[in-house]
């Protein structure tokens, strides 16, 4: 138990690392980014093109495995359903990411910067958890 809680440490540790190498934590770049008609500022694509890459070796690497170094077994997903309830949740996340310039990751790591709007960010982030895990099963 305690190797897996190490693991995840220092994989969060590294990550957000990462986010603040990258610029990832910096609102108005990401909002730049995304600015496609505007001042685009394509230097995240980097980021994004890298964060695939890792990611898509890392899953075929893991694919290869009996098993995980710190569990018994993975847990892949059984099936891949693209619901209404995704499209909703995909569309809401873009929309916010957009209009804030952060999304979950950056903004944990971007507490370590002690900046008003990013705490307010997860502050109401974490509110909004909250209140999904209080909502009843069918509403959500």
């Amino acid at each position: 138990m305690m190797a897996r809680l190490l693991i995840g440490l220092v994989a969060g540790l590294i990550f957000g690392f990462g986010l603040a190498l990258s610029g990832m934590l910096d609102p108005a770049r990401v909002r730049g980014f995304l600015d496609v008609t505007g001042a685009w500022d394509p230097s995240l694509a980097f980021v994004l093109a890298g964060a695939v890459i890792v990611s898509a070796l890392g899953q075929a690497w893991a694919r290869g495995r009996a098993t995980p170094f710190f569990d018994k077994q993975f847990d892949w997903p059984a099936t891949r359903p693209v619901t209404t309830r995704l499209i909703v949740g995909s569309a809401l996340f873009g929309i916010g990411w957009g209009l804030v310039g952060l999304c979950p990751g950056p903004a944990i790591a971007g507490l370590s910067l002690g900046l008003a709007p990013i705490a307010i960010f997860a502050a109401a982030m974490i509110v909004g958890m909250v209140l999904f895990t209080l909502l009843p099963e069918r509403a959500r």
